[in-house]
């Protein structure tokens, strides 16, 4: 195990502590992140790469209604399967996991755009949208500590 690790080869468990973070950023709860990392770790085998985990962590958010979400605004797009909202609200959620996969694992954009399963070109172009979507999204959100100065308290 020791030799994979100084080759550079993580098996599933090294990567267990990356999948949680993707995960929470992705759902925003911890409940909802601890269930699409037990779907994905259900579904992977000690054998599974970690292109292939990340495949499967992809596969099962947008598999269970964690795709609902995008950038953290709920989408005005919920529809049933199958109908066309149901490929936008995908779009953004493989822009966002794009750029988490980025930031938060240090993927280069040819392994990404193997996980998410398009050209690196698009890839690209999904990143720049996401990081501005993402930056957006978070400054409506301010951090706890401007809330307390603002308010003089947190506020429920």
């Amino acid at each position: 195990m020791e030799q994979l690790m100084a080759m550079g080869i993580k098996t599933p468990l090294d990567v267990m502590d990356e999948l949680y973070t993707l995960a929470y950023w992705m759902t925003g709860s911890e409940m909802s992140a601890d269930e699409l990392v037990r779907f994905t770790y259900l579904r992977a085998d000690h054998n599974t790469s970690t292109t292939e985990l990340f495949k499967i962590f992809r596969t099962c958010y947008l598999n269970r209604s964690g795709a609902d979400i995008a950038f953290g605004f709920i989408d005005p797009l919920r529809q049933r399967k199958g109908s066309p909202g149901r490929s936008l609200r995908h779009r953004f959620a493989d822009m966002k996991l794009s750029v988490l996969l980025s930031e938060i694992c240090g993927l280069k954009h040819q392994v990404i755009s193997e996980i998410i399963g398009m050209p690196v070109e698009t890839l690209n172009s999904r990143l720049s949208w996401g990081r501005t979507l993402l930056v957006k999204a978070l400054l409506l959100v301010p951090p706890v500590e401007r809330r307390v100065q603002l308010t003089g308290g947190i506020l429920s």
